[in-house]
């Protein structure tokens, strides 16, 4: 479950992230392949043309609808409140775009309120009020424009019964007394509303716009960009947007003077073109993972290999425990320490896969604490697991363990290195759908499933609590191990509604640290993720968070032009 959210009862398999890369794949530490051509450090060069070259056969650019990384495709033509500044070194923050600030909490953190900032428009010229942010909002609440990230319906006051403006109702919990003022109402106090307030429904779509089904194919636009072209299925092109204001803006360079992106290309021939550098490849980019054989390919090579630039650590793919199922704590424990991690890593491609895992909250989320409560060698410990088992009281069972088609060689290795501690392992392989309903409906008819996580916004909270909060479990959500711990989800409540980000951090290691306890999870390995660029692309980097290349930042040199 490369890209699940629990929050939204949304998933996708990794191929579809292309266009619409989201949070929840892989994360990175800023490890790269090649830190000369892949570096922030150069400056920013304007002019040429950026090819983009993605799997997709769709370009929806639809705010409401997306589940866009702020750094991503959209992030060039929409703006929000707030977005994310991603350096090839360092945290990533979150800094204020068409707010003067990140916002100024108060009712304990209830109550958020925002100031506009000045000259900043639409590309008609048009001044953005805060009256087309909280329309862009409302829209965002239109059930034919589902799909989008939805943390803040569950969180604005009145966001569980509206539904939407385009039969001229307001959501109330959303105040405008002029056009450059935002206060917004949350039914609870809640410490990362200026991370939720860069998600792609802040951003401001003119009032009255945007009720055509055919809206996302060229949305108007607030970022330096804007859609001069949509063809679906073929090519996309994005020109310079004349009324964006660089002064105003503090993450995007722009350096492009036009962005091409080209659908539905194969993702081997794409990176095989971009290691030959011949003609557009030269100043492309692939926006998917970079396939084995061409990794290989470009590893091999000269010159191909400066074109790789691989995420460091970042999300955590685990094996969850149905507590439900396994209620003995010494028996998944003893799971624990009988899960070979080193030959899981090797039936993901071995060690440019990832590094190995031990806490839940991910690499690149400020706050996080690396420990490890089952010290044991990558291959596990059998003669530990043996000896939980034998204190357990019970004999180790018979399990079914749920995979997709593309994690057999991964669950045949969680498989072997279990039935070395005595586990008797069924592998249950469904297709993506049937896998999905079967890991979040309320029945919960499985014992282990292979799945990962990385959050929409580097916080712990989105890490713990849309897969360990008990409000979390069935009805289409992701706490996969079905884990209920009242203690927990008190920490889980405490932490979300403090406001100082630094004492929320304090309570989400107590909360990190207090789960694994209860063994419900098996962090395996933080995935890394590999993306190529052509020889004539510069200012490609991977920051530590998320695990997806800067697109705001990214630019030719002198010979893509």
């Amino acid at each position: 479950m490369t890209r699940s959210r629990a929050w939204i009862g949304a998933t996708a398999a990794a191929a579809a992230l292309t266009l619409g890369l989201t949070a929840c794949s892989t994360g990175g530490s800023g490890t790269e392949s090649n830190p000369s051509s892949s570096s922030e450090s150069a400056s920013t060069q304007a002019g040429g043309t950026l090819t983009v070259y993605t799997t997709s056969t769709e370009l929806d650019l639809d705010p409401a609808k997306s589940q866009n990384l702020a750094i991503t495709t959209l992030g060039l033509i929409a703006r929000r409140l707030t977005t994310w500044d991603v350096k090839a070194e360092g945290e990533t923050t979150v800094v204020p775009d068409l707010a003067t600030d990140t916002g100024t909490a108060s009712d304990d953190g209830r109550t958020w309120t925002y100031t506009l900032k000045n000259n900043i428009f639409f590309e008609d010229g048009t001044p953005i009020t805060s009256h087309d942010i909280k329309y862009g909002i409302e829209r965002s609440f239109e059930t034919s424009l589902s799909g989008g990230l939805s943390y803040h319906k569950t969180l604005l006051e009145g966001g569980d019964t509206y539904a939407g403006p385009f039969d001229g109702s307001s959501l109330n919990s959303i105040e405008t007394p002029d056009d450059t003022t935002l206060i917004f109402h949350l039914n609870k106090p809640y410490g990362d509303w200026p991370w939720i307030v860069s998600s792609p429904a802040f951003a401001p779509v003119p009032d009255g716009k945007g009720t055509d089904p055919q809206y996302g194919h060229a949305p108007v636009a607030s970022g330096p960009y804007r859609v001069e072209s949509n063809d679906q299925g073929s090519q996309a092109t994005l020109v310079r947007n004349e009324h964006w204001d660089q002064s105003t803006d503090p993450v995007r360079t722009a350096g492009p003077d036009s962005i091409v992106f080209k659908m539905g290309q194969d993702a081997s021939v794409a990176a095989q073109s971009i290691i030959a550098g011949t003609g557009e490849a030269k100043s492309a980019f692939l926006t998917s993972f970079v396939p084995p054989s061409q990794i290989a390919q470009a590893q091999a090579s000269p010159t191909g290999k400066d074109l790789l630039v691989t995420s460091g650590d970042g999300a955590v793919e685990y094996l969850a425990i149905n507590t439900q199922h396994v209620t003995n704590l010494k028996i998944r424990q003893a799971i624990q320490y009988a899960t070979d991690k080193q030959s899981y890593q090797t039936a993901s491609g071995g060690e440019i896969a990832g590094g190995f895992a031990t806490t839940l909250i991910t690499p690149g989320v400020p706050g996080r604490e690396d420990y490890d409560l089952y010290p044991a060698d990558a291959t596990g410990d059998i003669e530990e697991a043996k000896s939980l088992i034998a204190e357990s009281g019970e004999e180790a069972p018979a399990l079914t363990l749920i995979a997709k088609p593309d994690q057999a060689e991964q669950a045949s290795a969680i498989k072997t290195g279990l039935e070395r501690a005595g586990f008797s392992i069924t592998i249950s392989t469904l297709d993506s759908e049937v896998y999905t309903d079967t890991l979040t409906n309320d029945a919960g008819d499985y014992d282990l499933a292979l799945s990962s996580w990385q959050p929409d916004f580097p916080s712990p909270s989105a890490n713990i609590s849309p897969l360990f909060d008990s409000s979390q479990i069935g009805g289409g959500n992701y706490n996969l191990s079905r884990y209920s711990n009242s203690e927990v989800d008190a920490l889980i409540a405490q932490a979300t509604g403090t406001v100082d980000p630094t004492e929320a951090e304090k309570i989400w290691v107590q909360a990190d640290r207090r789960i694994m306890e209860d063994s419900p999870v098996v962090p395996i390995l933080y995935s890394h993720n590999t993306f190529i660029h052509g020889s004539g692309v510069s200012n490609f980097f991977i920051g530590s968070f998320p695990a997806y290349p800067n697109y705001l930042k990214i630019s030719l040199g002198e010979s893509g032009k």
